[in-house]
Formats: C-alpha cells, structure tokens, sequence
C-alpha cells in the first residue's frame, strides 16, 4: 500500500483546505465511474480528515451531499453532527469501501462491513448520550 499511490488514503503533500491541522485524508465514499478499473467521480463524496498521528479530526462532504441533506449546514462536520451524517450514509460508506477491502484491512484491522457494523452500534450509542 505505501508504494502504490491509491484513491483510497491520500497524504497531503501541500497545504489542505480543511479548516483542520490534518495531514491525511481517507475516501469513505465517491462516485464509482467504472467499477472495473475504479474510476472514481467526485459528485458526491466523504473524505475523512486525519492528523498527523492518524486521529480522526472530522469529514468533509461534497457540495451535493450538502444540498441533499438541507439538515446539515457546512461541509465540514465534527463530532456528533460528523457521525448523524456518517450514519445517514453508512450502507453506501460500506459498500464502496469494500472495494478497497485490502487497504481498509491494513489500516482498521477488520473488513468494512465488521468496521461498519460495530461503528453503526457505537455511533448510534454517542448521538442518544449527547
């Protein structure tokens, strides 16, 4: 995965325009153009936003993402709103992540679906506490 540039997980080799100190970026979600080579669109997308030590510090989302979900007011989001939002999408978040099923693996430990199905249970978790 190190030698291999991947539309997957990206670290940014200038300044990102996140309101965030972060230094990398994971693809939760885009476009799928062609599943046989992944060739990717940006219509509609989900970055996961990482600083330097790999903590999660927020998303960022696609302008019509954003006008999809009116509840939502930026394209940033943090926290519980990042999570309500992460929910709103996870069977997609999963789906398109198991195309990178390799690379996920490497940096979570687990497939994407075992990922997301006890994500979805602790996220859900966080928002009713809040």
């Amino acid at each position: 995965m190190k030698d291999q540039k991947s539309p997957f997980i990206r670290q940014y080799v200038r300044a990102s325009r996140s309101p965030w100190d972060d230094s990398s970026t994971i693809l939760l979600l885009a476009d799928v153009v062609d599943k046989q080579t992944l060739e990717l669109g940006f219509t509609n997308y989900i970055y996961l936003h990482r600083d330097s030590v790999g903590s999660v510090l927020g998303i960022s989302i696609s302008q019509q993402l954003l006008a999809a979900n009116p509840e939502f007011s930026e394209r940033y989001l943090e926290g519980i709103e990042m999570y309500a939002f992460l929910l709103i999408h996870i069977e997609d978040i999963t789906k398109f992540c198991s195309l990178f099923s390799a690379e996920f693996e490497q940096l979570f430990m687990l497939k994407p679906n075992v990922y997301f199905a006890a994500a979805e249970h602790s996220w859900l978790r966080l928002i009713e506490s809040s």
